[in-house]
């Protein structure tokens, strides 16, 4: 895979939504750890939006434009994350025919290599960011 500038995102909390990997043409790799303050019971059950926050970012950083924004995600969690899971992100550009509109496919894997999550992504390249005037 070839290493790629990230222009997007540039300011996302790695604590909580994962550091870069990698990223490359059409394809994103973002890894995060879950950590006791993502916890919510004393099953050691993380919270699934940190999982998703990781699938998300994953997906903006495969776009990586300045501009692009979530506007549809269609989601299936599969099994559980917990304290100390490496959870692994692997986003790839699946449609980009459109130019403005570009879906991204998410696959998340533990450090087990086991699926937890995958999802499909709707993402938008805005001409101007989405809170400027």
């Amino acid at each position: 895979m070839n290493t790629i500038k990230q222009d997007t995102h540039l300011l996302a909390s790695k604590k909580l939504i994962g550091s870069v990997i990698s990223i490359g043409t059409d394809c994103a790799i973002v890894k995060l750890t879950i950590t006791e303050d993502m916890i919510v019971d004393t099953y050691n059950l993380a919270h699934g939006s940190f999982v998703f926050g990781l699938a998300d970012y994953a997906a903006m950083v495969a776009v990586n434009k300045p501009t692009v924004v979530l506007g549809k995600a269609t989601t299936k969690f599969i099994k559980p994350v917990v304290l100390h899971d490496e959870v692994t992100a692997s986003a790839t550009i699946t449609d980009n025919s459109n130019g403005k509109k570009v879906i991204v496919s998410v696959d998340v894997k533990n450090q087990n290599n086991d699926l937890v999550f995958e999802g499909e992504f709707v993402c938008f390249i805005l001409e101007k960011h989405i809170l400027e005037a």
